[in-house]
């Protein structure tokens, strides 16, 4: 079974005080993308969580990362 991935998108948009729709025209999605990301209902593709990157100006590892299982 693979890792879930944990996002910071909503504090990191939050943090910018950018609404789901300004963050969305930034990196070419939906506002319904945006908020699916935020919910953990969608994993972004790696093109996608690179556009994340450099909309925030930090690395993917800030912003993106696998939750570890016990």
């Amino acid at each position: 079974m693979l890792p879930k991935v944990r996002n910071h998108v909503r504090e990191y948009r939050a943090k910018r005080g950018w609404t789901q729709e300004e963050l969305a025209e930034k990196v070419g999605v939906s506002r319904q993308s945006i908020n699916s990301i935020e919910n953990n209902r969608y994993v972004p593709s790696l093109p996608l969580a690179l556009l994340f990157a450099r909309a925030f100006g930090h690395p993917t590892d800030d912003i993106f990362s696998l939750e570890t299982r016990k």
